[in-house]
């Protein structure tokens, strides 16, 4: 309580030194009524002469083709009529495309120097496209630029450029993970081209990572001016430190209007090391399909009031398959750390290096399950990862009152799961199973609800087969074996 009272006591003797200056004559430097002050923008001085000569604009040109409808007519009035001699119009199409160069800029933050290369952390979205960069340094100094990598999932870009000069200074990088909400922060590049600009404001939330956003990344939102130009250049906080690169905005106008978002610096430390040895973000892979559930799933599964991710669906011969995860496990704590939303697992996973282990805690069938290692391997190839390896192959629901009314199921004395989001050529689809079937037997044991359902699911060896209620009669499956 002392310290908040003292703290109150400052802000409220800044703000009447503030409201001081506009009701008396200007004052003097050196002045006690205004020393406050001087301290705090001596302290932005400070900063600002510290960082921007770190701080470059990153200008960018890039080659795009076009497609031109009056390309090889000797005729425009072919356009529109058509010409009977050509045939083949994906040919005349790849004949009539012409390139143009479209030039943009950005800004970028000095993070390594390796010798005389120095290494520039900007956007994807700067100069991930770029056939042409070029760094421009607070001093006015020009390099060429070379793309050493670039990853949209996390919009995050590493760019080089060559120098003897070895007064360049280097960004010291901060812990991203200490901010908190009210904390003084400034951004630096250059908005609508006029660069080396700085603002300030505090960081308004951190951990935003909401549906419209990437789950690979949880944003520092600020209100500290941003605008188009900003974009990878660096948030700081009051140490000088980057704590994070500013992104993107929330505007309907375009223009900043106090809704910045930056990835917060530890998101990106690692992807800086995977750049300059690989070339590319190297991302860690289990093979686990992640779902938030709602209140009704997880009162059948019995974890209702517990923080985690449901693991719906796991792919056979990945990680987690051969660790030991199951689908319908709620995973609550991966290497100690307390999972607390399926975003922050996706990106606690994808920051895991290949080779890598992670010791999983779960809940299965409403019991505490702990020590599943998995070896963390480097995620596959998109056409690698297909539906014929998603096992089971579809997400159990629970049968509801509301469920039963929908699919016109009058006899209560049915119990059992709904098979929903059957995915096509999956092991569910090869069982023929279908949207809405209700689930009531798992290799004969009978199930009533979720917990039961991926318990038994869980206990199959092998093989496994599903009794399936339908129009007033019980079929049973066909069996599969994995």
């Amino acid at each position: 309580m002392k310290k908040i009272t003292k703290v109150l006591a400052a802000a409220s003797m800044l703000l009447l030194l503030t409201t001081s200056l506009f009701a008396d004559p200007p004052k003097r430097p050196g002045d006690p009524s205004i020393s406050v002050i001087e301290a705090l923008q001596n302290s932005f001085r400070s900063i600002s002469n510290a960082m921007l000569p770190a701080v470059v604009e990153v200008d960018v040109t890039e080659t795009k083709t076009y497609t031109d409808p009056f390309g090889g007519m000797s005729n425009p009035f072919e356009f529109f009529f058509g010409n009977p001699r050509e045939k083949n119009g994906d040919d005349n199409e790849k004949k009539n495309q012409r390139e143009y160069e479209s030039k943009g800029l950005g800004s970028g933050v000095i993070v390594r120097k390796t010798g005389n290369t120095f290494y520039v952390l900007t956007n994807n979205h700067v100069a991930g496209s770029a056939t042409k960069i070029s760094i421009k340094l607070n001093d006015g100094r020009e390099f060429e630029g070379k793309l050493v990598g670039a990853d949209s999932r996390i919009d995050v870009a590493l760019v080089s450029f060559e120098s003897k000069d070895s007064s360049i200074p280097v960004a010291k990088l901060g812990d991203s993970d200490k901010v908190q909400p009210g904390d003084i922060c400034m951004a630096f590049g250059a908005p609508l081209g006029y660069s080396q600009s700085v603002t300030q404001g505090i960081v308004s939330a951190v951990g935003r990572s909401e549906s419209h956003m990437s789950a690979i990344s949880d944003y520092i939102q600020t209100d500290a001016a941003i605008n188009q130009g900003n974009s990878g250049g660096p948030l700081v906080n009051i140490y000088g430190e980057v704590i994070g690169i500013n992104t993107w905005i929330a505007s309907s106008s375009g223009g900043s209007v106090g809704l910045g978002f930056a990835i917060p610096i530890n998101n990106l430390k690692s992807a800086i090391d995977s750049f300059i040895k690989k070339g590319k973000v190297v991302y860690g892979w289990v093979g686990v399909s992640l779902l938030d559930i709602p209140v009704e799933y997880k009162d059948e599964l019995g974890v209702n009031g517990i923080e985690g991710a449901f693991a719906a669906e796991v792919f056979t011969n990945s990680p987690a398959f051969k660790g030991g995860i199951k689908p319908g496990d709620f995973i609550t704590e991966v290497n100690g750390k307390k999972v607390k939303t399926t975003n922050q697992l996706v990106r606690d996973i994808g920051s895991l290096e290949a080779g890598a282990t992670a010791n999983f805690t779960v809940i299965r069938g409403g019991k505490k399950v702990s020590d599943i290692i998995v070896k963390i391997e480097e995620r596959a190839n998109e056409n690698d990862i297909n539906n014929s390896k998603m096992w089971p192959g579809f997400v159990a629901s629970p049968l509801t009152d509301k469920a039963r009314d929908q699919l016109k199921i009058d006899d209560k004395k049915v119990k059992g799961v709904i098979a929903t989001n059957v995915e096509e050529k999956s092991p569910a689809a090869s069982l023929r199973i279908q949207n809405g079937d209700v689930i009531t037997a798992v290799n004969g044991k009978k199930v009533t609800n979720l917990a039961e359902f991926y318990e038994e699911l869980a206990a199959a060896q092998k093989s496994v087969n599903f009794d399936i209620y339908s129009n007033g009669g019980t079929i049973t499956t066909g069996t599969y074996r994995f």
